[in-house]
């Protein structure tokens, strides 16, 4: 997914809803998101959600 598509995605919900991803078998809040250029020729720009950790 692009992160044209999850904005596009998202933009569909409501604006007061959580966002909440799976980690360890659970799920939890997305809290940030990290930004990571294109590593070399031919490799995508990354968005990287990260969760809350204080869960």
């Amino acid at each position: 997914m692009t992160a044209a598509q999850l904005i596009e995605a998202l933009a569909k919900l409501p604006p007061d809803a959580v966002v909440l991803m799976e980690s360890d078998g659970g799920l939890s809040l997305v809290s940030a998101l990290d930004f990571v250029a294109a590593q070399g020729p031919g490799a995508p720009a990354e968005v990287i959600l990260l969760p809350n950790m204080e869960e």
